[in-house]
C-alpha cells in the first residue's frame, strides 16, 4: 500500500489584530492575567462582509496548492474540518468547492471534531490517498470563534483563549520510499462530552428556535478548563507515544513537535513530560490564540515557512479537545 505525503501547505488569518489590552475594554481583565493563565499576546479576529470560514479556508487552500504545484482543479476530495461553519448545514465543504472554483462534481467531506478535527480530517484524507482512490486530496482547518464569544466578564474565562484563522495542506502520494505520513492515531472519550461545550442551538428538543432563545448563555462555550487541563496533558504525551512506538522512535528522533495550540502553559507541560527542548516544539498560540481545527495547519504552514521543518525531517502532531478527542500523526517529511 503507498503512502501520502504532504506536497503543499497555507494558511490564512484575518488583518484584525486584537491584542489583550484591547480585551480590558471589554471585559474586567489583563494582560498580565491572560499571559499567565494561557501564553497568549493577541489573536486575530475576522472582519464582518470579508471574511467567511469557507472563505478563509480557500485562501490557505491556494496557497497550499502553489506549494504543491498545483491548481484547484486537481483535487479530487475536500476534507474540511471546523466547528464554526458558516451554515448550520450545509457544511463549509461544498462551499470551499464553491469558492475555489472547481468541478461541480468533485466531493467534499465536513469533519466535526473540534480540536481533533485537522488531524482527523488528515487520517481520513491519508487513507483515501493510500487505498488509491484519490490521488490529490485538500484538508482545510478554519474557524471563526470571535462571532461567537461570550465579551464580557462573565465569559473571559473562554473568550480570551480563542481566534480565528484557517490552514491548508494537500495531500499527495508519496514518490519517496518511507517518506510521508508514517501513521495516524484517533481516540475519543464521549463520557466527558459536556465538559466543553456549546449547548444550542440543539436538535433534540421541541421548539429548538424558541427554546434557544430562553437558553441564550448556552449559546456560548461553556468550558471546565481545570478537567480540560488535567486530562489534555495526559492524553498530549499518551498519543504521540502511541505513534513512536507504532514506528519504532522514540522521543529524541522527533525533529518539530506541533501540538495543537489549546494553552501555551499544555505545551510546555507536553514538551517536559517528552523531555524535548525549546527547539523542537512549535508554538504560535501567542500570535493566532485557539484557533481550533485551523490550529495545526496553521502552525505547520508558519514553520514550514520558516524554515523550521526540512526534507527528513520527523514531525509529530498532536491535538486534544472538546468530545473529549485526541489525536497524532507522525511524519517522515
Amino acid at each position: 500500500m503507498r503512502q501520502s505525503e504532504i506536497a503543499g501547505v497555507g494558511h490564512y488569518v484575518p488583518a484584525r489584530v486584537v491584542k489583550n489590552a484591547d480585551l480590558e475594554q471589554l471585559m474586567e481583565t489583563t494582560d498580565a492575567w491572560i499571559q499567565e493563565r494561557t501564553g497568549i499576546q493577541e489573536r486575530r479576529w475576522f472582519e464582518e462582509g470579508t471574511d467567511t470560514t469557507a472563505n478563509m479556508g480557500a485562501k490557505a487552500a491556494r496557497k497550499a496548492l502553489e506549494m504543491a504545484g498545483l491548481t484547484p482543479d486537481d483535487v479530487q476530495l475536500i476534507v474540511f474540518a471546523t466547528l464554526s461553519p458558516d451554515y448550520f448545514f450545509p457544511g463549509s465543504g461544498v462551499l470551499l468547492q464553491r469558492e475555489l472554483g472547481l468541478k461541480d462534481t468533485t466531493p467534499a467531506l465536513d469533519v466535526r471534531n473540534q480540536c481533533s478535527g485537522f488531524i482527523y480530517g488528515l487520517s481520513v484524507a491519508d487513507q483515501f490517498v493510500r487505498t488509491g482512490m484519490y490521488d490529490t486530496v485538500l484538508v482545510v482547518g478554519s474557524e471563526i470563534h470571535s462571532s461567537g464569544l461570550d465579551k464580557s466578564t462573565n465569559g473571559r474565562n473562554v473568550a480570551v483563549i480563542f481566534g480565528d484563522g484557517a490552514g491548508a495542506v494537500v495531500l499527495r502520494p508519496s514518490s519517496r520510499a518511507g517518506h510521508g505520513i508514517l501513521s495516524t492515531h484517533l481516540h475519543a472519550q464521549g463520557e466527558f462530552a459536556e465538559e466543553l461545550i456549546v449547548k444550542e442551538p440543539s436538535s433534540n428538543r421541541d421548539n429548538r428556535n424558541e427554546r434557544m432563545m430562553e437558553n441564550k448563555q448556552d449559546l456560548y462555550p461553556l468550558m471546565n478548563g481545570q478537567n480540560v487541563f488535567k486530562h489534555a496533558v495526559v492524553r498530549f504525551p499518551q498519543v504521540i507515544n502511541e505513534a513512536l512506538a507504532q514506528n519504532n522512535l522514540q522521543a529524541s528522533d522527533i525533529d518539530l513537535l506541533i501540538p495543537h495550540q489549546a494553552n501555551l502553559r499544555i505545551s510546555q507541560f507536553v514538551q517536559q513530560k517528552m523531555g524535548l527542548p525549546n527547539e523542537k516544539v512549535y508554538n504560535n498560540i501567542m500570535r493566532y490564540g485557539n484557533t481550533t481545527a485551523a490550529s495545526i495547519p496553521l502552525a505547520l504552514s508558519e514553520a514550514v515557512q520558516e524554515g523550521r521543518v526540512k526534507r527528513g525531517d520527523l514531525v509529530c502532531l498532536a491535538a486534544f479537545g472538546s468530545g473529549f478527542t485526541w489525536a497524532s500523526a507522525l511524519i517522515k517529511w
